[in-house]
């Protein structure tokens, strides 16, 4: 994938007045290239939950590996 398509699927966060996310892409980002940093920034975008093979999804944010990203934590 080139820079210009990898930069088009990236969030504009720009807009909603918040600094970009930290994006990960190393060994652990997503199918996609690049992945955010943690739950937080997913949260703080409105991309939360992140399913497989979405743009930003990555493994480690993923804790029960069931293809779910930053999903809703709910307690017991």
């Amino acid at each position: 994938m080139s820079a210009v398509e990898l930069d088009a699927q990236q969030p504009n966060t720009m807009s909603f007045g918040r600094a970009a996310p930290t994006l990960r892409t190393d060994a652990s980002s997503g199918e996609n290239g690049w992945s955010y940093g943690n739950c937080r920034e997913v949260r703080a975008v409105g991309a939360a939950p992140l399913r497989r093979g979405q743009p930003g999804y990555g493994p480690h944010l993923d804790g029960d590996g069931d293809g779910v990203a930053c999903e809703p934590y709910y307690g017991r």
